[in-house]
């Protein structure tokens, strides 16, 4: 993956704030969130806070992660783990005017929880089983199901929690009938290797991770987490992040081109004058004088 220059928002609760939003159903806080662009070209990077199934009516979205590439087309769908940051590029087909259409479905551990539940299907728990991304085709039952949700958002705010909550039941009973191993994958952390822990920091120290993202990714509890973390660094958790993000963003000032805002939000800040001055505390220098020293 090649390193971002924008800053990685959290999903779906930033997303929100984008000037480029349409329209969204809500369920305690973002569950469902529609996405229409007419548009060549949108590149940005998103942190996943819940699970997401990314449906495309018309269009082209590519997702990155690590090393992998994931490119939808229309009448496809893709789902992506929680937990994990992907880097993502989105544009319009020339047949079709350059129109993107899109639909965003964020899922929770609780909702899913509530539907095996309320399904009567018990969780199943393969080993090795959990993969960050799956693309597969939009059946006809899915594709009535989505054109169904049109009408809602009209007057998004009209719609109650209850109509929400009834509308990603019969989503998630769709998606069972149709490829039910995803039920699975969503039940699942992404790793349970309880030797991962120095993995897990290297792969997520520039996403916009909390401790419990982290706790989470490791599959351990937060204390644990917090007791293991010690024991092999030493140090806690968010101090270890903040010296690793600024031995990266060091090497970015004396590497690259990057501007310093850039390197900011490509290293994990979300502050510019926060990543200046701790910057300073460590190197004795803001990053704009050390550039210019470097250089």
């Amino acid at each position: 993956m090649t390193m971002r220059s924008s800053k990685m928002v959290k999903a779906p609760y930033e997303l929100v704030k984008s000037p480029n939003h349409n329209g969204s159903l809500k369920l305690d806080g973002m569950s469902v969130i529609e996405f229409s662009f007419y548009t060549q070209g949108r590149k940005g990077a998103f942190f996943l806070q819940d699970h997401l199934l990314l449906f495309i009516k018309s269009g082209v979205y590519t997702v990155r992660f690590g090393d992998q590439q994931y490119t939808m087309r229309s009448n496809e769908m893709m789902f992506i783990h929680k937990s994990i940051g992907v880097e993502y590029e989105k544009a319009g087909e020339p047949d079709s005017d350059y129109i993107l259409d899109y639909m965003m479905f964020f899922l929770n551990e609780k909702i899913v929880e509530e539907f095996l539940k309320f399904a009567g299907l018990k969780p199943i728990y393969p080993v090795n089983d959990v993969v960050p991304v799956t693309v597969f085709p939009i059946n006809a039952r899915i594709g009535s199901y989505i054109e169904s949700l049109k009408p809602y958002f009209e007057n998004p705010d009209e719609v109650k929690d209850g109509l929400v909550r009834v509308k990603l039941m019969e989503l998630l009973f769709h998606l069972a009938d149709s490829n039910d191993r995803l039920l699975h994958q969503m039940m699942q952390p992404m790793s349970k290797d309880r030797g991962s822990i120095a993995m897990i920091m290297e792969e997520n120290f520039l996403n916009p991770v909390s401790l419990n993202d982290l706790a989470y990714l490791s599959g351990r509890s937060l204390a644990t987490f917090k007791r293991d973390f010690q024991a092999i660094y030493n140090t806690p958790p968010l101090k270890w992040v903040r010296n690793r993000r600024l031995d990266k963003a060091k090497e970015l000032l004396a590497a690259t081109a990057l501007s310093v805002t850039d390197v900011c939000y490509s290293t994990g800040f979300e502050n510019i004058a926060h990543f200046s001055k701790v910057f300073k505390e460590r190197f004795g220098l803001p990053p704009s004088e050390f550039r210019n020293k470097m250089s």
